[in-house]
């Protein structure tokens, strides 16, 4: 019987799952093409680029709202079940609520599994086509590059300083080179303006000056106009801000390894991706857990108290999710404590609800 009851509860747990995300997805890429149907049709989009933005879309939205549709999927059938007697029934055959809540857990490792299957690999694709639909042919090209104040550290001997940066003309202003032996420096390079030639792949700099210091003397050497070349790209230097949720894990622990020696001031915002990718599947866990509390109790009100109530604690849940992860991007507010604190939050809550419900 019990065998029986596990099959049952973890069908209905996947199959409105599922069912959600097939009812939501749809609606959101409706609303979707109605909204962004006009630029499409001016900038006259090739039907196939269109489909696969679609695509990308699904996944990186689905990826996005995943734990609001688990959410809420498993406090709809759960409060079916409760409002059929079948919760009681169970519970008065002898079953405890821990062995309840068994198929519940296993549905959850798989759906967990998936979220993490989709973190780690799927979503970084989907974003990146997305992203890159969006500024190709609905932003006209108007990429979110940082443009002020670059500091960046190439290698272990060169630093660079741009006080503006241009990423459609590849131009910087007020540019400055260092290059240090240990803590000495050797020379300095200095320019009104850099630019990239991507014809010869040399860069172009205006006003130069280049001052080397040796043990008694310094020598200055200036041009009105010099061609050089070096061992970065401006554009690589100011990363887009979406360029984390592009890489897959690995690629994504290289590129802030890579953004730390250089001296990048959105590493908050990067570990923030980075973090999320492992506190997604653990909060399938702690939503199952008190959606299930919540709604195994047969209320007054029926299913609507419990899918308002279910919806006013997923509103809470994302509202602490995306105030947490704006403070760690925009401050010095640790990445790992902000994802992973609402998780202990409702970690704790659905300890809680979960005592409350065995008695």
């Amino acid at each position: 019987m019990l065998k029986i009851l596990d099959w049952y509860i973890l069908k209905r747990y996947l199959f409105t799952f599922l069912m959600m995300l097939l009812l939501f997805i749809p609606i959101g890429i409706t609303v979707n093409l109605a909204e962004k149907i006009g630029k499409i049709l001016e900038k006259e989009v090739p039907f196939p680029a269109v489909a696969k933005y679609y695509l990308d879309f699904t996944i990186y939205f689905a990826n996005l709202l995943f734990p609001l549709f688990l959410f809420l999927s498993v406090i709809w059938f759960t409060s079916k079940l409760a409002n059929n007697t079948e919760i009681t029934a169970i519970l008065s055959s002898g079953v405890s609520f821990s062995r309840f809540l068994k198929p519940y857990m296993i549905g959850s490792t798989i759906v967990a599994g998936f979220a993490l299957l989709l973190g780690l690999y799927l979503a970084p694709m989907a974003s990146k086509g997305f992203n890159q639909f969006k500024y190709q042919y609905l932003k006209g090209n108007r990429k979110a590059f940082e443009t002020q104040d670059i500091y960046r550290q190439i290698n272990d001997n060169d630093f660079i300083y741009v006080s503006r940066f241009d990423p459609n003309a590849k131009r910087g202003f007020k540019f400055t080179l260092e290059h240090f032996d240990g803590n000495k420096l050797e020379y300095k390079i200095s320019a009104d303006n850099i630019t990239y030639i991507d014809r010869d792949t040399t860069y172009r700099l205006i006003n130069y000056t280049k001052r080397i210091f040796n043990e008694n003397s310094e020598i200055i050497e200036t041009t009105r106009r010099f061609d050089t070349l070096f061992t970065f790209d401006l554009e690589d230097l100011t990363p887009v801000e979406y360029i984390a949720e592009t890489f897959q894990y690995g690629e994504l622990n290289r590129f802030i390894e890579k953004e730390k020696k250089r001296g990048s001031s959105n590493i908050g915002r990067y570990e923030v991706v980075k973090y999320k990718k492992w506190s997604l599947p653990v909060s399938v866990y702690i939503l199952t857990i008190i959606a299930v509390a919540v709604s195994s109790i047969k209320r007054r009100g029926g299913m609507g108290v419990n899918l308002a109530f279910g919806i006013t604690i997923a509103m809470v849940y994302v509202f602490f999710d995306k105030v947490f992860g704006v403070m760690a991007e925009q401050s010095d507010f640790p990445p790992l404590v902000a994802v992973w604190f609402p998780n202990v939050i409702f970690g704790i809550i659905a300890i809680y609800l979960l005592y409350n419900a065995k008695r």
